[in-house]
């Protein structure tokens, strides 16, 4: 399916990076980040996917229940394993109805529940994903200059397709 083979496409650039950076890379305050570390936006969309698989396990997803698991984002090896993890839930999972959970009120734990599905949870975590990888982009030419990205890492189909078809007219 296509957005399956999205997903696998996104977390196989995802575990290239990982690959090619050092821990000491991943734990790098980046200045043009405001201080932020490639590792911590790893991390933040590694738990994303994450929570759509726990959630997935008992029908609701909160995005906002996540680990913060300071290991991933500090060794390459754990964020490998968690992407692991990832890829083979996604292989593996079908489209159910889900719930999703959002709580935007600062002082409130109340949360609003807001029906859903697998498939939408998945597109929006690609989505997602892909805004986070833009952002690394940023932070691995600053502090890792030596990792060679594709030329589409974090960037959105629909925008490579523009770009494709506006390089084409005259």
């Amino acid at each position: 399916m296509h957005l399956i083979r999205a997903c696998l496409s996104i977390l196989g650039q995802l575990e290239d990076v990982v690959e090619n950076l050092s821990d000491e890379d991943l734990i790098k305050p980046c200045p043009s980040l405001g201080g932020v570390t490639i590792g911590q936006h790893l991390r933040h969309t590694i738990e994303f996917f994450l929570c759509l698989e726990s959630g997935f396990r008992h029908s609701v997803i909160n995005y906002d229940k996540r680990a913060h698991d300071k290991l991933i984002e500090t060794d390459r090896t754990l964020a490998l394993a968690a992407i692991g993890t990832i890829r083979s839930f996604v292989t593996n999972a079908h489209n159910k109805g889900l719930h999703l959970e959002v709580g935007y009120d600062r002082y409130s734990e109340d949360f609003v529940t807001i029906d859903t599905n697998y498939y939408r949870e998945l597109s929006y975590n690609i989505e997602h994903a892909v805004h986070h990888m833009a952002i690394m982009k940023i932070g691995i030419r600053e502090i890792a200059a030596h990792v060679q990205l594709p030329v589409d890492f974090g960037i959105a189909v629909s925008t490579l397709r523009f770009a494709e078809s506006t390089a084409s007219t005259p």
